[in-house]
């Protein structure tokens, strides 16, 4: 059943109908409000208004918001296993693991982290006016770890807004080949698509490409390979392997920026988000997540020690 708001103007000034209502429906996204609006489904005294630039100045102005029920999408549900780490009326956090893509996309019409979602529960409030979940962030398919889902719109923009602002602290650990010219440092280098490779990423010239920050840190030297925390200050595609690889320490495992046969028996990228730090919605208190390294890379650990 469609959702009817009644709204008297009451602002101490003039305001464009797009942000007024942004105030006033924050469970919205700003796009989604417009499309409403597009759509004709805000009247303004009576009088469908279809402009979202509409100055609003009156006090006796009543706007009417008619907001749909959630269409349905033709993805289907998929009982896949999720690993839970954390659920609530707004987010659900789930540990990926490898081998799964984020996105349905050519090549991959099923088996996605998005079809899982919808099949874990029936909890979908719709993302922008769709009966979806809000994938916030994104990982590579073969790298493991946190990821957060926003159950409805109001919830994905708050946590939208944050990787936006670069607000959230995210922690990766990987093992790459050799050892790195020291102990622990920054690496900053702007990154673009790879003109020769347009399916792959690469280190940009300083006037091309978009800024990229990484902070490394070894946790251990083990034999040749060096294991490593990483936390992203930007969240460019392919970052973290891109960076790593242009110090001459690529990711064991990544056969795209690493070396073509793994040095070691692998059938993934030796790369897990092990933490996010965020605040969730409707709280200004930063709330950290955590997912355990996988059991097939901790047994690759233990196996080089030995």
């Amino acid at each position: 059943m469609d959702d009817r708001r009644v709204i008297r103007f009451d602002a101490d000034r003039p305001m464009r109908l797009d942000k007024f209502l942004s105030k006033k429906l924050p469970e919205l996204s700003r796009s989604r409000i417009q499309q409403l609006i597009e759509q004709g489904r805000v009247s303004l005294n009576g009088e469908i208004s279809i402009k979202k630039s509409d100055l609003l100045d009156d006090v006796d102005q009543v706007l009417v918001v008619t907001i749909p029920e959630p269409e349905p999408i033709s993805l289907q549900p998929e009982e896949i296993d999720l690993d839970v780490i954390y659920e609530n009326d707004d987010v659900i956090v789930v540990n990926k693991p490898a081998g799964m893509v984020m996105h349905p996309s050519p090549g991959h019409h099923s088996g996605t982290l998005v079809h899982a979602a919808l099949g874990y529960d029936n909890f979908l409030a719709g993302i922008g006016g769709k009966m979806r979940p809000g994938i916030v962030h994104r990982l590579d398919k073969d790298t493991s770890g946190v990821v957060l889902i926003a159950k409805n719109d109001h919830s994905h923009q708050w946590l939208q807004k944050q990787f936006k602002e670069r607000a959230t602290k995210k922690i990766y650990i990987a093992l790459v080949e050799k050892h790195l010219p020291t102990q622990s440092g920054r690496i900053e280098a702007p990154i673009y698509r790879d003109p020769n490779d347009r399916k792959k990423m690469a280190i940009a010239p300083q006037d091309k490409g978009k800024s990229a920050v990484s902070i490394y840190r070894t946790i251990e030297k083990i034999k040749k390979f060096s294991l490593l925390e990483v936390q992203i200050l930007t969240g460019r595609t392919h970052q973290i392997r891109v960076h790593l690889a242009s110090l001459g320490s690529p990711i064991v495992g990544d056969t795209t920026y690493g070396y073509s046969t793994p040095s070691i028996e692998i059938n993934r990228q030796f790369l897990h988000a092990k933490s996010i730090q965020i605040c969730l919605p409707n709280s200004d208190v930063m709330t950290q997540f955590v997912a355990n390294l996988p059991l097939e890379l901790q047994t690759i650990i233990n196996h080089l020690k030995q």
